[in-house]
């Protein structure tokens, strides 16, 4: 059964014998010490190395006009180097967004200054946020035969509705907007949200199979909570959500889901909250790599009644770090591949 066949029956809740081995792969440094510890360099082996059977959904979406998870193919203001020197590069990304980033480690960049701040600045971008043929990419249909080709999930990407936002304004400015000018942020969230359906009006007429879910990126939640309150969710960032859903049913497409980097620790209570209409990927906590056998064995254990109740598939909540060594992932390869349901 190939991993798409896998993702089909367990979010459908149907039986399946096993869970599936899902591969995340870990930071730069990461990578450095697994390679040095005898991972081969090219990523199509990977899987087969660790003995996993597929990877996280945003390693093989079909991001169409998008060009990749943060919009690379729509907005371009002119990527520019300022300053550099051995420690450290300032530079204007594609963005309009100025950041110092630190040489030799992997880090999250500093943002220095951005282009769009407050409402006035938002048109500049909206014009280049508009559905353009120029903006199909010329090899749309390559990357749908590869998708479809693959043993992965069929997944259409949807963009970002509140995440890009907050990459070209930053979490400050954002706030802001949102009580200073609410239907300006709201205008945003419909702006992508129309790419977003035109995306997927471009993409499922050359399938040849039903595509298997919609995708979102959403990083604007932490260990604390969202970075947009409940109330300004549901008056700006809800209709645009909704007019994504609603393309994807219009196609069969039933399934839609949502990458949020928040705390989902508790996943069995939104589970008894939400029923069977909740799926669910990820939540197993990363750090019990780190820990030791027990910490994983401990974490296996916590997630086996969601994982017999279906709809579930465990894999890493994020990416490992470099203190995880390429024999202890394997081992967690190994403890996945053994659990029966």
């Amino acid at each position: 059964m190939t991993y798409r066949e896998q993702f089909q029956r367990i979010m459908n809740y149907e039986a399946v014998e096993r869970v599936p081995a899902v591969y995340w792969g870990g930071w730069p440094e990461t990578y450095a010490r697994w390679f040095s510890e005898g991972l081969p360099e090219s990523w199509a082996e990977h899987e087969a190395f660790f003995g996993a059977e597929g990877s996280v959904l945003w390693s093989h979406t079909l991001c169409g006009i998008f060009g990749g998870a943060f919009c690379e193919n729509l907005i371009d203001f002119g990527a520019e180097t300022l300053e550099e020197t051995s420690d450290y590069r300032v530079y204007r990304d594609r963005f309009g967004v100025i950041m110092k980033e630190l040489r030799g480690q992997s880090n999250i960049p500093l943002h220095l200054d951005y282009t769009l701040k407050t409402a006035a600045d938002w048109p500049q971008y909206k014009r280049m946020l508009q559905r353009d043929p120029a903006k199909i990419p010329a090899n749309l249909d390559a990357q749908i035969a590869t998708a479809e080709a693959g043993h992965y999930p069929v997944c259409i990407y949807g963009g970002s509705l509140m995440g890009w936002v907050r990459n070209w304004m930053g979490v400050e400015n954002l706030s802001y907007l949102c009580y200073d000018d609410r239907d300006c942020f709201a205008d945003m969230v419909d702006t992508i949200a129309d790419l977003a359906c035109w995306n997927i009006d471009l993409i499922v007429p050359r399938l040849t199979t039903r595509a298997d879910l919609g995708f979102c990126w959403e990083d604007i939640c932490g260990r604390s909570g969202p970075l947009v309150s409940p109330q300004i969710f549901s008056e700006c960032v809800a209709p645009g959500y909704r007019k994504i859903r609603n393309k994807l049913e219009e196609y069969g497409i039933t399934l839609f889901a949502v990458d949020s980097d928040g705390d989902i620790s508790h996943a069995s209570v939104y589970r008894r909250q939400y029923g069977k209409e909740l799926r669910l990927l990820g939540n197993f906590d990363k750090i019990a790599l780190e820990r030791g056998p027990a910490a994983v064995d401990a974490e296996i254990a916590r997630l086996l009644p969601l994982l017999r109740d279906g709809g579930f598939i465990m894999h890493l909540d994020h990416s490992p770090t470099p203190n995880v060594s390429v024999e202890t992932y394997r081992e967690y390869f190994r403890k996945v591949k053994e659990i029966r349901l």
